[in-house]
């Protein structure tokens, strides 16, 4: 028998009578508990959530006695739409219509599997208010572009509706302007290009993107090298700004492997370059900077869109982050070319 019938979320206390005495216990707890399931009953025992006497039962094959008491403990459900929280902004602007923000390396942009919370959505819930719960939908309210969690820069989020469909038209239609900032080991043999490829999931893993040769989506990058660093003959380095023509999901870095440059510090598609042997402390400090980079180099210093309702074209530009102005600055203690 159950004391209770309450939904998920509360303490629930079973006591097994005679009829029962000798069932497994998830069979047992899922007669007893009826509006929770039998594979949840299970979920919960794997999870220490059933107690007998203040210790916990795991095995669901269990033969319960009559007279014993369980009681069972089942996590509230997670809510059906993200959660504000109290994350600081870096705000640039913002008004009735849109909101800039200048995203550090390490915040992802949404939740999804693995980021239930703690995202720039709950931040962006947290800081409008209810007004932006729905708009383009209950999981990634505002969301028009995204930036990768260890990818810093900038990043326009959309207040209501009418901007959600002007800024998404704006970027379907490849008129916004973004401009990216890489540091990438080597030097590219063209001091500027178009990569165009298809990009799309690699067979061999789901969770990396490459280029195709065929399926995919189109994609295209413009690059120029800014500044290189090292030696003459085969620079250690370089400073490199990307222009994106499409935006596919990690197309900056996928296109920048191809060419055979990585950028420095990605953990899913680049490798570290053996150093040179240092001869100076500049040297050892730029070669041990840039081996030790904690994640890709990688940020979005220009932002530029239509104003959805000022009919007038506003753009932005972010100064590099700390971290990525000290891996330039060690760099640069290497001979320029």
């Amino acid at each position: 028998m159950s004391d209770t019938q309450s939904s998920e979320g509360e303490t629930r206390r079973a006591v097994v009578d005679e009829a029962q005495a000798g069932w497994r216990l998830d069979r047992f707890l899922a007669a007893a508990l009826s509006d929770i399931s039998r594979s949840r009953i299970q979920q919960l025992l794997a999870g220490g959530a059933v107690l007998k006497a203040r210790q916990a039962v795991k095995d669901a094959n269990h033969r319960v006695k009559a007279g014993e008491a369980y009681t069972v403990t089942a996590p509230p459900p997670a809510p059906a739409a993200p959660q504000g929280q109290d994350i600081p902004l870096d705000v640039v602007y913002e008004d009735k219509d849109l909101i800039v923000i200048d995203k550090p390396a390490g915040l992802v942009v949404h939740p999804a599997a693995g980021n239930p919370d703690g995202t720039l959505v709950n931040a962006l819930i947290a800081h409008c208010g209810a007004s932006l719960q729905g708009v383009g939908g209950e999981a990634r309210p505002g969301i028009v572009h995204r930036l990768d969690k260890d990818t810093s820069g900038l990043l326009v989020a959309a207040k209501n509706e009418r901007a959600m469909t002007s800024l998404g038209k704006q970027f379907a239609n490849h008129t916004i302007e973004r401009a990216y900032h890489a540091v990438v080991w080597g030097r590219p043999r063209n001091a500027e290009g178009l990569i165009e490829s298809q990009i799309g999931r690699n067979p061999f893993d789901r969770k990396r993107m490459t280029v195709l040769r065929g399926g995919g989506k189109a994609a295209r990058t413009r690059y120029r090298v800014v500044e290189s660093f090292g030696d003459a003959e085969r620079p250690f380095a370089s400073l490199i700004e990307c222009r994106l023509e499409t935006g596919r999901t990690h197309q900056i870095r996928v296109h920048l492997t191809h060419l055979g440059h990585p950028l420095i510090g990605d953990p899913s598609y680049g490798k570290a370059r053996q150093a040179p042997r240092a001869k100076t402390p500049d040297e050892e400090l730029a070669f041990a900077t840039a081996a030790n980079f904690p994640r890709q180099a990688l940020h979005a210093f220009i932002l530029g869109f239509q104003h959805p309702s000022l009919h007038k074209t506003l753009r932005f530009e972010s100064k590099w982050p700390a971290d990525f102005e000290g891996l330039v600055a060690a760099l640069r203690g290497l001979k320029k070319t």
